[in-house]
């Protein structure tokens, strides 16, 4: 493809970002903002191959795919410049090799190699560590290009068969409450102990004999759910290690109430108007990671102020204190009929 000239808008657009679910959702404003700036313009983002799913269907996206480090080295070798302009996230010199070969303009963070930083369009600096919210330290590379923002909700998109699934597996009578119990391995840290789990799942039943409890996970979470559920009886359904991650948003996205840990299922969940019940540790609190323009978002911060260390235990966050941020968001966003 031959560049166009210097003022015209770009006509295909790269994004390039290769990470966990959590980081993927936290750049969808930025993805949005490339969008409402470039209408016309085919955008294609490339993410991590078990994790591009969660943009699979966002309406402003051509395409979603998957890349990784190792792929990336032998993709775009012979294509020529496909692109006008290729937005890259992260440090990862075989991610930006690519999308160098691949785009007339490539903007990215400042990179170890300076070789590369000499090849950028626009060389952003680094961002100090919790300078910000996750969601503006992603926006800081369109910001780089003069690219305002398109609001800084999170998105992700259902679709109307997996949203039919979704009602076939999960009671049609009574609040449905989704738990996600657990972080991934790498942040256990940001996990609320089990036994809070249970209590509060107890007195959620007793205030609210209906309810029927929804517990997320992977398979390393099994165990935990089960556990959980085990008191539960028929009113809890483990999904922890069974869904795909779009099966586990379109069962979420059926829920009237969530309430779980800082991960990327939370993040997942952030995307419906549904009321959020999210617990923060005190090393990354939700005024850097929350949910941001959610219209009924309870955030639950660690009693600690921020910066802590991360062995400070999550337990300190008591389960009076998650009840009462249930009792509220149900009592301000009561379940519909």
């Amino acid at each position: 493809m031959p560049e166009r000239s210097p003022g015209a808008p770009p006509g295909k657009i790269l994004v390039i970002n290769v990470c966990r679910i959590g980081d993927t959702l936290l750049a969808t404003p930025a993805l949005r903002a490339l969008a409402a700036a470039y209408p016309a313009a085919e955008i294609t983002a490339l993410g991590h191959p078990k994790r591009i799913e969660v943009l699979a269907h966002l309406p402003w996206l051509a395409r979603a795919a998957g890349v990784s480090k190792v792929s990336a080295r032998f993709r775009g070798r012979l294509s020529g410049k496909a692109y006008d302009l290729a937005v890259v996230y992260g440090y990862d010199a075989p991610l930006l090799a690519y999308a160098l070969r691949v785009a007339h303009r490539v903007v990215a963070f400042r990179q170890a190699d300076e070789r590369l930083n000499r090849q950028l369009y626009r060389v952003v600096e680094p961002p100090a560590f919790q300078a910000a919210h996750s969601v503006h330290l992603a926006l800081r590379l369109t910001d780089a290009l003069g690219i305002p923002h398109a609001g800084y909700r999170l998105c992700y998109q259902t679709t109307q068969a997996e949203i039919g699934w979704a009602q076939a597996q999960i009671p049609a009578q009574g609040p449905r409450i989704g738990l996600q119990v657990a972080s991934f391995p790498t942040k256990a840290y940001r996990d609320w102990p089990a036994g809070h789990f249970a209590q509060l799942a107890q007195r959620m039943r007793a205030r609210w004999p209906g309810a029927h409890f929804l517990v997320f996970g992977g398979s390393g979470d099994r165990e935990r759910a089960r556990a959980l559920a085990a008191p539960l009886g028929t009113a809890c359904t483990v999904f922890a290690g069974r869904l795909s991650l779009r099966q586990t948003a379109a069962v979420m996205s059926r829920s009237h109430l969530y309430v779980g840990v800082d991960t990327g299922p939370t993040h997942m969940m952030s995307c419906f108007d549904i009321p959020l019940v999210a617990l923060y540790h005190c090393y990354s609190p939700s005024r850097l990671l929350g949910a941001l323009e959610h219209p009924c978002f309870y955030p639950v911060d660690h009693p600690r102020a921020h910066p802590c260390a991360m062995e400070t235990p999550m337990g300190e966050i008591t389960v009076d204190t998650v009840f009462a941020a249930v009792e509220r968001a149900l009592r301000e966003h009561p379940p519909a009929p």
